[in-house]
């Protein structure tokens, strides 16, 4: 008996059919490479939001009412902001070595173009060329905005408040607000609100 073979039109028509086959299955699989890779790119967009809303929520709670000295001596309130910025004395600085320092730290939040940024200052009274170490929260903010609301529980978009502001009692340097609102607007998550009450001010008759 004599061996026999596979043709060529049976290679042929093997190969397409093997060809048709891995090209279903690569089609397949970067469909799930495309859709792992962009949940991992939504998670981690998401992580970083909550991250960014966490430190904030953090820093203002532990709010302290110490004024600082600028670059060039002035004088800066405890708490300085705007309707997109915001400067402040925070508490909770944690020192494990015990080193020769305070343990408050000034922090600032501003929007930078669509990045959201956290500034910390390496002193609290600065020196002329002290600059701000920057941490970029979350990139793609649509907006990042804030209001403070005074001890006549009114509004504002700035504090200290304008001396023509109508309140029962002008700011000092070392008054914080009441509380603090802040929006942070995304196209993926929509705004997200806030409302952080501050530590009051200790009246001068309480004890040490």
């Amino acid at each position: 008996m004599k061996s026999r073979g596979f043709s060529l039109i049976e290679l042929l028509v093997a190969l397409a059919v093997f060809a048709s086959m891995a090209a279903l299955a690569y089609g397949g699989l970067d469909s799930i490479v495309r859709t792992r890779a962009e949940l991992v790119r939504q998670q981690t967009a998401f992580q970083q939001l909550m991250r960014s809303v966490t430190l904030l929520e953090r820093d203002l709670r532990q709010a302290n009412a110490r004024s600082v000295r600028g670059n060039f001596g002035e004088p800066l309130a405890a708490l300085i902001g705007g309707g997109d910025r915001i400067e402040f004395t925070r508490a909770g600085f944690a020192n494990p070595q015990a080193e020769p320092r305070s343990n408050l730290e000034r922090v600032s939040y501003l929007l930078e173009g669509d990045t959201l940024e956290r500034g910390v200052f390496p002193v609290l009274d600065r020196a002329p060329g002290t600059t701000a170490q920057v941490l970029r929260l979350r990139s793609a903010i649509g907006a990042f905005r804030l209001r403070y609301l005074d001890g006549s529980n009114r509004w504002s978009d700035n504090w200290p408040p304008p001396a023509n502001a109508p309140a029962a009692t002008p700011a000092t340097p070392a008054q914080l607000p009441r509380a603090v609102e802040f929006r942070i607007e995304t196209k993926e998550y929509g705004e997200i609100i806030r409302v952080v009450e501050l530590v009051s001010t200790f009246p001068a008759n309480a004890a040490p």
